[in-house]
């Protein structure tokens, strides 16, 4: 079928191949705003995790307003570069355990002041731009083997379901030592009658294949969590500060930008070099194969891969996720990455960097509008994760089972994941199982150089909390 032609007068089509891709702009339209809707907690999750006092330093957190600010201007300008440059439907957001390193890594066990911390990830932004310029990062992803991209892409599935059973309070925390480490939350609580309710209304839909069920599934359990909340007098969402599952008392709310360019790089002197190099190793670690780990996922959910597994202009992709992460530090937002998150649009249809510009755009939006952004609740976005999880689960079925060789290393990406909620941490399990049994059955032709070098790095990786404690820093 030959493609149809794009004219002058019709921008979107030639800027973003929508009928190559086979998608439209109510398509990619829908599906940005469900990107939007199921990262949309990441305004809220951000400041919480940044306004992170260390006690022992005297060092004080991150102001919420500031901190949601920059949050939302860095995930819309860099997810609107994201569609434009790379034309793929991947959102851009502060990154959930990049940003847990910062406060209680960096500034919780290293002493260091926010905006040393900052300065850590502006530091690990522009090591990773350079390594993609140079085309390293790129080629260590053409060296994963094509089973290992698939498990990656099942692992986030888990991790994220665990996520979204996590925010709707179904999955806690366990009791403690000689305990199970996850536990059974109360089921004696509106909260989760909200959140089962919503999980079974968005499964129905999507059951039913309805157009933009995980969105719609997010609109009405919001909208029963407002209900649910003025029955209970406005206190059930309180610990999650005003505003949660309230019906908002203003629209719009004007945005504080007093941090950016708030970081420094006077980390370097005060941890000392190594110390500084071990900081800027680890966070680039989790950074670079958090961001891949995504990009794979995402792309085999969409099904943007070639015949060989590669996604065509990654460059483009990888090059606009490191100077998020620039961006993020500069802005004291935290490291921003590419969020699996986005495979919520990508379910809904979305094709094209389209669906990124309208997520971009929202979060833009949010920058004045937060009082209305801050109304959802995690047990309404918790069904659309868990669903999306489940969506990315079925690649398992593409796997060698029957090689051990593979399934293995495949099998312990997959579980790692979730049991130690990283994303950089299943990977590396991976690698390292996948090079070591290789190199013990005496296949080695099976690996390349760059996937042994990779998992060197990693073992470093695992190591680094010893080799410092060794080395005093």
């Amino acid at each position: 079928m030959a493609r149809p032609a794009t004219t002058p007068s019709d921008p979107l089509e030639r800027r973003f191949r929508l009928s190559e891709r086979g998608s439209t702009v109510r398509t990619e339209v829908l599906a940005g705003a469900t990107t939007f809707m199921t990262m949309a907690y990441i305004l809220f999750v951000n400041p919480s995790i940044l306004g992170t006092p260390n006690p022992a330093t005297g060092t004080s957190g991150l102001p919420f307003a500031q901190v949601l600010t920059v949050t939302a201007l860095v995930a819309g300008v860099m997810t609107i570069a994201m569609g434009v440059f790379a034309n793929y439907p991947f959102a851009i957001a502060s990154g959930l355990g990049l940003n847990a390193v910062v406060a209680f890594q960096l500034v919780g066990a290293q002493g260091l002041t926010y905006p040393e911390a900052m300065g850590v990830v502006v530091a690990e932004g522009l090591l990773i731009t350079v390594l993609v310029l140079t085309g390293f990062r790129e080629a260590v992803l053409d060296a994963i083997p094509v089973e290992l991209k698939k498990a990656i892409g099942a692992g986030i599935g888990l991790f994220i379901t665990i996520i979204g059973f996590a925010n709707s309070g179904i999955v806690v925390p366990g009791p403690g030592e000689g305990g199970p480490v996850l536990a059974r939350g109360s089921m004696d609580s509106a909260r989760i009658a909200v959140f089962v309710v919503g999980l079974l209304l968005t499964a129905f839909l999507v059951a039913r294949r309805t157009k933009g069920a995980l969105l719609l599934g997010i609109l009405a359990t919001t909208v029963l969590a407002v209900a649910v909340n003025a029955l209970g007098g406005g206190e059930l969402w309180i610990d999650l500060g005003p505003g949660v599952a309230q019906v908002p008392t203003q629209v719009l709310a004007l945005p504080d930008f007093s941090l950016l360019g708030a970081f420094s790089l006077g980390f370097i002197a005060k941890i000392g070099a190594l110390g500084a190099v071990l900081a800027v190793f680890t966070l680039m670690l989790a950074d670079f194969f958090d961001t891949m780990g995504s990009a794979i996922a995402l792309a085999h959910e969409g099904g943007f891969l070639d015949k060989d597994d590669r996604l065509p202009g990654m460059p483009r992709v990888l090059i606009v996720d490191s100077l998020a992460a620039v961006a993020g530090g500069a802005a004291s937002a935290s490291s921003a990455t590419t969020y699996i998150e986005s495979a919520s649009g990508i379910a809904e249809g979305g094709r094209t960097g389209l669906t990124s510009v309208v997520t971009g755009v929202l979060f833009l939006f949010a920058l004045f509008l937060s009082p209305l952004a801050g109304v959802i609740p995690p047990e309404a976005t918790a069904p659309a994760l868990i669903l999306v999880g489940f969506f990315m689960m079925s690649v398992t079925r593409e796997l060698p089972w029957s090689d051990y060789t593979v399934a293995i290393p495949a099998f312990l990406t997959m579980v790692v994941m979730p049991f130690n909620y990283s994303i950089t941490d299943g990977i590396g399990w991976g690698f390292v199982t996948y090079t070591l049994i290789k190199l013990a059955t005496g296949r080695i032709r099976d690996l390349n150089w760059m996937m042994v070098l990779a998992s060197v790095l990693f073992g470093i990786y695992f190591a680094l909390e010893p080799i410092g404690r060794l080395l005093g820093v």
